[in-house]
Formats: structure tokens, C-alpha cells, sequence
């Protein structure tokens, strides 16, 4: 009888002294939030309890995301790797606002009424941030239509630059005179974006010249040709040619085109170029003419009446 009586008294002691300490700390309210449903109102207890729930959830759906990033990351190709950074920052966030909503849920408080709430102060963020979520909107179009890759040329607003980044909201590429150019994304969607190595990475480029009228044309042909082989960093294949392309005001305008397979660096390629024309010229007697005008002045003949002469 004793003993029973003893363990009837230490349960009662724990039941009530440790786990009644125990949850009116769980249940502890920090504070309250009223909100109006209609002609009613909602009171939400933010406990405790709560806290340690949401903390919780967060530490283990962290572990978890970050277990199913680094299978899948492990699978992936170099270039596809930081796309699929990008859309799982993303797609995180939206499972963390889920992870919320059923903690809360769980926690019996109705989301409904708090979605209901913040539906104004919703709307007033997203006409804030609506250029935000279109810049998001047109990084998952890039990453999932692969319209844009890491180390791509492209030429945006006269300017061209080497893609060496593609984030979420914005893409980074670096231009010719090694400066950072960040691009928000929703131009790739809206504006007209020049890739030079969407399909393939050999591109055509051209320099234009023009010669003297009377000059040999047959020999500024060849000439043209000769100095397109001789430059470093022209394809050999395919091979480059020559186009007469106008009767100019003051010259005859011909265009030596050729391919190369870095676009980046065409400018040197092209200055290298003109280089070399102009010193073969030089040597085969080919003039390169400056703009030229002839004006002819018209004067009227006199007047008597102007002369102060008058008809006797």
C-alpha cells in the first residue's frame, strides 16, 4: 500500500509539477494579433509553442533541401549547374511560405483569415515589386528554355559583353573593356537581345573599304583575301571572301569578310586587319580616297540699274 501510494504521488508530481511547467511554457502567449474576418473578430496568440514549432520546421526542411540539392546537383552538367542554383534558391523560398502556412495550420491557427488580412498589403507589394517578378518570371524563362547560357556573347543596348553569370533576377556580363554589365532579366522577354553564339560559336564579321575609282579591282580582290589569311585568329574554314558592294560618292566600296571563333575579341581582329590593308596597299599602289566635292559657283551677270549706268 505504501509503495503504490509512493508511485501514485510521484506520477501525480510529475503530471502536474514537471509537465504542467512544462506546457503552460509551451502554451506561454508573447503576444496577440486582432484581426477582423468580416463584422467578426479573429485572435491570433503568437506562443511559445508556436515559435519552437516554426524553428523547428525550418531547421529540418533546411537539412532536407539541402540533401536534395546536393543529390541532384551531383547529376548535373558545369553549365547547367548554376541555372539550376537559381531555380532552387526559388523554389526554396516557396517551400519555406509553405512550411509556414502548415505550422501555423497545425498550430490551429486559421490561415484563411490571415491570407484574408494581408490580401491589400499583398497587392500594394506586388504592384511595388512588379518589375521585380517580372525580372524573376524572365530568369525561369532563360534557365528553362536555355535561351541564354553561361559564356555567350550577346549585345544589349549597342554594348557587348560575355555572359559569366545568370541569376534569378538579373545576369552579369562582362564587356570588352572588362566592366560588369548587370542586365535585369525581364529585357531577355521584352526587348530585342542580339546573341552571337546562340547556335553555334563561329560568327561573320567584315571590315569595309573603299578604293579609287580607276583602280585595279581584280587586284583589291586579291590583296583583301591575302591579308585575311595572313591574320591570326581568321578561319581558315569556312574560307573568307570578298564582296563589291557600291559604286560609292568618291571611292569604290568593297567588304573582306571572314569568320572567327571568338566575337569577344573581334574589335582586335578587325584593327589588325585594317592595319595590314592599308600597309599592302601602300605597296601595290592602291589609293584609298577621302571624301571629295566639287562646287561650282554660278555668278549673274550685272546689272545696269545696280552699276548706277542708266539709258540715256
Amino acid at each position: 500500500m505504501l509503495q503504490s501510494g509512493a508511485q501514485e504521488k510521484i506520477s501525480e508530481v510529475i503530471e502536474q509539477d514537471i509537465w504542467g511547467a512544462i506546457k503552460d511554457f509551451w502554451e506561454f502567449v508573447l503576444f496577440t494579433y486582432d484581426v477582423k474576418d468580416g463584422a467578426s473578430v479573429e485572435t491570433i496568440k503568437i506562443t511559445v509553442g508556436l515559435i519552437f514549432m516554426v524553428v523547428i520546421s525550418f531547421v529540418l526542411t533546411s537539412i532536407l533541401l539541402r540533401v536534395l540539392r546536393s543529390f541532384i546537383f551531383g547529376k548535373l552538367l558545369d553549365e547547367d549547374k548554376m541555372k539550376f542554383i537559381s531555380i532552387f534558391k526559388f523554389v526554396k523560398y516557396i517551400i519555406y511560405l509553405v512550411v509556414i502556412l502548415i505550422t501555423l495550420s497545425t498550430a490551429g491557427i486559421d490561415i484563411t483569415v490571415v491570407l484574408t488580412a494581408s490580401a491589400v498589403l499583398f497587392v500594394g507589394v506586388g504592384l511595388a515589386l512588379q518589375e521585380l517578378f517580372q525580372d524573376i518570371i524572365g530568369g525561369i524563362f532563360i534557365i528553362i528554355d536555355k535561351s541564354l547560357l553561361v559564356g555567350d556573347i550577346i549585345e544589349v543596348d549597342g554594348r557587348v559583353g560575355r555572359v559569366f553569370e545568370i541569376k534569378l533576377r538579373t545576369t552579369r556580363a562582362l564587356t570588352r573593356d572588362d566592366k560588369v554589365m548587370v542586365i535585369p532579366n525581364h529585357k531577355f522577354i521584352s526587348d530585342t537581345i542580339y546573341n552571337y553564339t546562340q547556335n553555334h560559336k563561329t560568327t561573320r564579321e567584315a571590315v569595309k573599304v573603299g578604293v579609287a575609282y580607276g583602280s585595279d579591282t581584280q587586284l583589291v580582290r586579291q590583296v583583301l583575301l591575302e591579308c585575311a589569311k595572313e591574320q591570326k585568329g581568321v578561319l581558315k574554314t569556312p574560307e573568307p571572301f570578298v564582296l563589291f558592294e557600291d559604286f560609292g560618292d568618291s571611292a569604290l566600296q568593297f567588304g573582306l569578310h571572314f569568320y572567327i571563333s571568338d566575337s569577344f575579341v573581334d574589335p582586335k581582329v578587325k584593327s589588325e586587319l585594317r592595319f595590314n590593308i592599308d600597309k599592302k596597299f601602300r605597296l601595290n599602289n592602291i589609293t584609298i580616297p577621302f571624301p571629295q566635292r566639287d562646287v561650282h559657283m554660278f555668278y549673274p551677270k550685272s546689272n545696269p540699274e545696280d552699276t548706277g549706268e542708266a539709258d540715256e
